[in-house]
């Protein structure tokens, strides 16, 4: 019993030492909290910068938090929960100014070692022999510390998830209007510093079809700048190309098999970027059945007919519909042979070769499918006429 009394008496006495030094802190709140913010800028490259982008707004954060710290240890109650109050509230607004959280962190924990030293030095200016009652109420001071460091973070990763989803969705309506074309003028400046690339510039657009993992087309390292936006049906990539070539940026992407690609023409300005995916979109369309990359530069013939697919349908019946009503097996050898002829420039011995077959095999089959068509394959103009049926025929799957 005597020793639990005597315990009670020092605690009291503790305590109404720690009010007395708590009290001269409040009274000296101003200059208190210009030292931590000192102390701030000197240690945290952040706050140096945080301090320096709005000096009155952080030092104003700083006060209100040392305010409610000091405040607190007058006593519990009101005091306490502001004192909570404040800690959530300062946690999320230094979430907003992008102060990262371990520095969040150690800027509170310096302020609670720097209120524990003012403490122990306003008591031992008062009287030397009170500043040993303080190990009495220093768990209490300390625990007080980490329950409102507990807070900030809690308040910070909240901001900062918030803070990263708004940014995000600011930067996809960007991208998106970028790639529709209805970004303003006036507004391309904002939009260019908000995405990282220069207003003026050379560009070019990805279209890749289906939602697939962009990750896997990001291209390889070292290569061109893609800024990626998923819709419904594609995934398109905004590709800084700089002073490289399309056919380098094509050599970069990579997909899984099958997986479609269209690049469209370069352009030359970020404005005109929403051209720049209507051509990326008639380039995807031109992708052969079985996927693939097409630059739109070095397939125009095929692009052409893809941007209008009715007029290719009724090129290739107007042109190959003879030959496409015959029976499968007999189609297929004319259709496969008119492809290997014109991929070996018009040479009979170069296709036979490449379909394993006679020089005179194949002259015999060209006689057949000209019989078929009404078509010279001596004649440049249908030759072409030919040509673009048959590229028509493969593209539009007839």
């Amino acid at each position: 019993m005597p020793h639990a009394v005597r315990d009670r008496s020092v605690d009291a006495e503790a305590v109404a030492v720690l009010h007395r030094a708590a009290r001269v802190l409040l009274g000296d709140l101003p200059g208190l909290a210009e030292r931590l913010a000192g102390a701030l800028a000197a240690q945290q490259p952040a706050f140096r910068a945080a301090l320096a982008a709005d000096p009155v707004g952080v030092r104003e954060e700083v006060r209100a938090s040392l305010g409610h710290h000091v405040g607190s240890l007058l006593g519990p109650g009101p005091s306490g929960a502001a004192a909570r109050r404040c800690a959530a509230e300062v946690g999320a607004s230094w979430a907003a100014r992008e102060l990262p959280l371990d520095a969040v962190l150690q800027a509170f924990r310096l302020g609670g070692g720097l209120v524990w030293q003012e403490l122990v030095d306003e008591t031992a200016r008062r009287d030397p022999d009170d500043v040993r009652l303080l190990v009495h109420v220093a768990a209490d001071v300390w625990n007080f510390m980490d329950e409102h460091c507990t807070l900030v973070a809690d308040a910070h990763r909240r901001a900062a998830r918030r803070t990263a989803g708004g940014r995000e969705d600011r930067l996809r309506r960007m991208t998106a209007a970028l790639l529709d074309g209805t970004t303003r003028i006036a507004d391309l400046p904002e939009v260019a510093d908000a995405l990282g690339l220069p207003a003026e510039g050379a560009y070019a657009v990805v279209a890749a079809a289906g939602r697939p993992d962009v990750r896997a087309l990001a291209g390889t390292e070292g290569g061109p700048r893609i800024v990626w936006h998923v819709e419904a049906e594609a995934a398109y990539g905004l590709v800084l190309v700089g002073d490289g070539t399309l056919r380098a940026l094509a050599r970069t992407l990579t997909g899984p098999p099958g997986t479609a690609i269209g690049i469209g023409s370069r352009v030359e300005t970020l404005a005109a970027v929403g051209d720049a995916r209507r051509l990326a979109e008639v380039a995807l369309r031109a992708c052969p059945p079985g996927g693939g990359t097409v630059l739109l530069d070095e397939h125009l013939p095929a692009a052409l007919l893809a941007s209008s697919p009715a007029l290719g349908a009724t090129l290739a019946e107007r042109v190959l519909g003879p030959v496409l009503r015959l029976e499968p097996a007999d189609r297929d050898v004319l259709i496969e042979t008119l492809s290997a002829w014109l991929d070996c420039d018009g040479s009979a011995q170069r296709a036979a070769h490449q379909l394993y077959c006679h020089r005179n095999t194949v002259l015999n089959r060209l006689r057949r499918l000209e019989q078929l068509t009404g078509r010279s394959l001596t004649r440049p103009a249908d030759v072409v006429e030919l040509s673009l049926a048959l590229t028509a025929r493969c593209r539009l799957r007839l």
